[in-house]
């Protein structure tokens, strides 16, 4: 029986993993959970899977939680940064999946790492803003960090049995969101509403935007450097509208070896958590039939500006990933308020990193008072 954590439980990979562990009830179980605002589906969680530590984003939230559960004398509830710290270390958890959007994920996985848990990793963020500093304490302790975002999980798992210097380039594919082929004067009227629609997968609204700017696969691409240890040269984003080839792996004898799968984000999730085993799933298979064909193209990094920010403030380092991030946060949440225009979201992206006073090899503290600064500039 693994003992899990789930740090962000009522999002949309949170509520997957609680899937995959509910096919697995002999082999799965929660210890931990948390959640931000979300109280009537939080509830229902901590009923359904019983956890010995549940957190709320804030103490409010958390007051509401226990009053709701005062029959569960077996849940300890905690509220806000002290709590997800605390739910991090305690030592009834091998290992925590990190599903929590944005940078507030930094702090409770360090924590997890120090505390010798491997990492299912599908938050961004830690990485995109703290690479420097996660992968060596990831290394020091000698813990796991497996990725759960479906191009990582494609690249890891092609990556089995190869010693990574072997690497020729990292194929990362792109659907291409709703918008794909379109021009900048098509897309300077496309509502939220508009975004929203991706072709292929069912994810959070934030992540869905950041798939139509483009912006997600920049992170991406910076996530993957980090994890696999190449330079983001040898990455090669690639438009792949099937979503059928999850991402792909170049070697130095030109062999290509990929990982191909429905579009289902629970295909991932449950690799990491039976890493190194593969466990059955209850999801429909892969029809090649029914696909057809598969094609490729390059992405439009001139009218998708988010992917051409992302590789500069990956090629500047420091503190620039960090404010490349904020900004886009900021941005996107203002487009989802219908304040901004869609183009506008590359805008003031570019605004903030032009205006930011990069730090070369920043501390926790000193990346998270650069995405303060960066926030406060909205």
């Amino acid at each position: 029986m693994k003992k899990i954590s789930v740090l962000g439980s009522t999002g949309s990979i949170g509520t997957q993993t609680l899937e995959v562990v509910r096919q697995n009830p002999d082999k799965l179980k929660i210890t931990a959970i948390s959640a931000g605002s979300n109280v009537d589906l939080f509830e229902k969680q901590v009923r359904e899977f019983m956890p010995g530590i549940a957190v709320m984003g804030d103490e409010k939230a958390a007051d509401d939680l226990r009053n709701r559960i005062l029959d569960l004398t077996s849940v300890k509830v905690l509220a806000g940064m002290d709590g997800m710290l605390e739910m991090a270390s305690d030592p009834g958890s091998e290992m925590m999946v990190t599903a929590i959007v944005g940078m507030i994920g930094i702090r409770p996985t360090i924590a997890a790492i120090e505390s010798g848990k491997d990492i299912a990793l599908a938050n961004k963020e830690t990485l995109v803003c703290a690479g420097h500093i996660i992968m060596p304490l990831a290394a020091k302790n000698g813990v796991k960090i497996l990725p759960v975002d479906s191009e990582h999980s494609a690249i890891f798992q092609s990556l089995q049995g190869s010693p990574s210097e072997r690497i020729s380039r990292i194929i990362l594919t792109c659907s291409g969101g709703p918008f794909r082929g379109m021009k900048a004067s098509e897309l300077k009227d496309k509502t939220c509403e508009d975004a929203l629609r991706h072709p292929n997968w069912n994810m959070g609204k934030k992540i869905t935007i950041d798939s139509a700017t483009l912006v997600n696969k920049g992170l991406e691409v910076m996530e993957a450097s980090w994890l696999f240890g190449v330079g983001t040269d040898r990455i090669c984003v690639t438009i792949h509208p099937q979503s059928v080839l999850h991402s792909a792996v170049e070697y130095a004898d030109g062999a290509v070896i990929g990982q191909m799968g429905t579009p289902d984000m629970k295909l991932p999730i449950n690799y990491a958590l039976f890493y190194p085993d593969r466990m059955p799933m209850n999801a429909p298979k892969l029809d090649l039939f029914s696909v057809a064909a598969l094609t490729f193209e390059k992405p439009d990094m001139d009218t998708f500006r988010g992917l051409k920010l992302a590789l500069k403030a990956a090629g500047i380092g420091g503190t620039m990933p960090t404010v490349f991030n904020a900004a886009n946060e900021e941005a996107v949440a203002r487009f989802l308020d219908h304040k901004i225009r869609f183009l506008e979201i590359y805008d003031d992206i570019e605004k903030a990193m032009d205006e930011h006073r990069v730090l070369a090899d920043p501390s926790v503290e000193e990346i998270l008072e650069a995405e303060r600064n960066a926030r406060a500039a909205f």
